[in-house]
Formats: structure tokens, C-alpha cells, sequence
């Protein structure tokens, strides 16, 4: 039988999406290179050619995980009816890497994976933060927000919202959660000279899943 051969990004590609599925499926912890290996009927030498170890493996696979998001949220605003803020809370509610990623999000949320948990909190966030700002400017130019600093604004909102609710970064006692979860849409509707109330949809899910919902 022909050996294949194919095209090292086309491979690359291949053993991530293979790790990916074994990662979910039976725990990072739990797979070992050899079961990648074996899923895909591959040498030794041809994933390790790619990947120096199970963790660099990993770490592609979250970068995998941002990209796919990230690509959907995007399809989601192109597509998306309605005014900035409209498609803000869409966005907010549609984006949540966690949960169709449970069993990966859930190794990453150990304490020895603090610094890999917070690489891949601030890679999506640095991709979302322009996403974000192109519907506070539709916003801007609706007369719904006012702003000259929309990316400034995203990333504001992004990284406060995230890191001040995510038990993933920091066990934040739920009544803290709560606290915030209360002033955040206050601070966001002052931030964007937002009318009152309108971002009100942000208090019950933070408060239900101890993060923001973007992520």
C-alpha cells in the first residue's frame, strides 16, 4: 500500500483535531502521546516533528479552540440584524469557549496550569477586543454609545468583566460575583454614555456561571 503523503500544515492540522477530540473525550491527563499517535496510524517521529511534547501539543490545541471561537463570533457579528448593542449581547451570549470545551478548560483550570489558563484568556481577549469595538462604533454612530476610544473600551470591558468573575483566575467568594455582576452594567453604560439599563442582560449569567459569557 502507497505510503501518504501530505502537506505538513495539513498534518499539523490533523494531529491537533485528533489531540483535541482525545483531550475531551477521555481527559488531557489521561492521553498520552502513543493513544495520539495510534488514533491517526502515525510514526513517532512524524508527531514529534511537530509537537516536542504533549504540552506544546496541548498548547496548540488551545490556540486551535481561540481560532474556532473566535472565527464563529465573527460569522456571528457579519451575519447578526439589529444595532451595536443588540449584537453585543448576541455576542455575549454566544461566545462561550467553555462550553463545548468542559473537560479541557476544566485541566486548564488547575492551579499547576495557572500561567497556560492565562495565555489562553488573554489570546482570546486580544482577538475579541477589535470585534467588540467595531459594534461600540456602529453603537457610536447609531447615537446608542459615545466614545472616541472604542478598542480601548472592548478591552476595558473584556479584561475587567473576565478577570473580576472567572473562579478559573482567582476563587472569588460568590458574593463578590454578585457585587460585580450588579455594578458592572453601570460602569459599562458610563463607560460608553450608554442609555440606563441597557446592558442589564449581562447580571443573571455572570451570576449563574462565575464568569463573563464571552468566555
Amino acid at each position: 500500500m502507497a505510503r501518504i503523503v501530505k502537506k505538513p500544515e495539513e498534518r499539523r492540522l490533523e494531529i491537533i483535531n485528533a489531540a483535541r477530540h482525545l483531550f475531551q473525550t477521555q481527559e488531557y491527563e489521561k492521553t498520552t502521546m502513543q493513544d495520539v499517535m495510534d488514533s491517526l496510524n502515525i510514526a513517532k517521529g512524524t508527531i514529534y516533528h511537530y509537537f516536542s511534547s504533549k504540552e506544546a501539543l496541548l498548547q496548540a490545541v488551545i490556540e486551535n479552540v481561540v481560532d474556532e471561537s473566535f472565527e464563529q463570533m465573527t460569522e456571528i457579528v457579519a451575519q447578526a440584524p439589529g444595532n451595536g448593542l443588540e449584537k453585543m449581547k448576541l455576542l455575549m451570549s454566544a461566545g462561550n469557549i467553555a462550553a463545548d470545551n468542559k473537560n479541557l478548560l476544566d485541566h486548564l483550570h488547575r492551579h499547576s496550569n495557572d500561567i497556560m489558563h492565562l495565555r489562553m484568556l488573554t489570546a482570546t481577549l486580544a482577538q475579541l477586543a477589535p470585534l467588540y469595538a467595531q459594534l461600540i462604533e456602529q453603537g457610536c454612530k447609531e447615537g446608542l454609545f459615545a466614545t472616541k476610544v472604542p478598542l480601548e473600551c472592548a478591552e476595558f470591558i473584556l479584561y475587567a468583566v473576565q478577570f473580576l468573575t472567572d473562579k478559573g483566575i482567582c476563587p472569588w467568594k460568590q458574593q463578590d460575583i454578585d457585587r460585580r455582576a450588579k455594578a458592572f452594567p453601570q460602569l459599562i453604560e458610563r463607560l460608553l454614555q450608554a442609555p440606563a439599563g441597557s446592558f442589564e442582560f449581562m447580571v443573571h449569567p455572570i451570576q449563574q456561571s462565575g464568569k463573563c459569557e464571552c468566555l
